[in-house]
């Protein structure tokens, strides 16, 4: 009977959203992800967890879509079920396919044959040199190499921050760069 009762529950909060309640809506996923992930685990059980997370955002996704296609005169969960399952049921051949591709090796092939290429993130060079030779750019590369490239902004969110036009901001950058190699002696 308690099943019975989550689902007019889970049907009332999904009416109450299709006639746009937000807070209807935010409760009802709040609700039915818990059961979803672990009706994905049921099925798939050979899925790690971030495969697991992504399959049920994708059944979110899908009930998103397809919310105003919910009959608030017929049960809730059928239609949910429904949903999850073609949803799993497409994760489950992606994740098929995806595996029967995979070749699992316990060193990484080079890229390119030059070994300064190849190089990993954890041997990429003096910190101390690096912050003294942007310490020496002009204040206007400075801040457009640190905004660039070390805090990753796009052109249009530096230029933004900096209040440089893209153009400016592109330029800076590139003498920026050019002086950080020719300081630390790269190529």
């Amino acid at each position: 009977m308690q099943d019975h009762e989550q689902g007019r529950r889970l049907g009332e909060l999904m009416r109450r959203a299709q006639d746009g309640d937000g807070d209807a809506y935010r409760e009802l996923l709040t609700l039915i992800t818990p059961s979803l992930r672990q009706g994905v685990r049921q099925r798939i059980r050979t899925l790690q967890a971030c495969d697991v997370e992504d399959l049920v955002q994708d059944i979110l996704l899908s009930v998103h879509t397809a919310r105003a296609t919910y009959d608030p005169a017929r049960p809730f969960m059928p239609w949910l079920m429904a949903i999850a399952r073609n949803r799993i049921a497409d994760g489950a051949r992606r994740y098929a396919r995806r595996t029967a591709n995979e070749v699992a090796c316990a060193v990484p092939p080079e890229t390119f044959e030059a070994p300064i290429a190849n190089m990993l993130v954890e041997r990429y060079g003096d910190g101390e040199a690096l912050a003294r030779a942007m310490a020496r750019l002009p204040p206007g590369q400075r801040q457009a190499v640190e905004l660039m490239k070390l805090n990753e902004l796009s052109l249009r969110e530096a230029a933004t921050v900096s209040g440089m036009t893209v153009g400016a901001l592109k330029v800076a950058v590139h003498r920026g760069m050019g002086a950080l190699r020719k300081a630390l002696g790269a190529k």
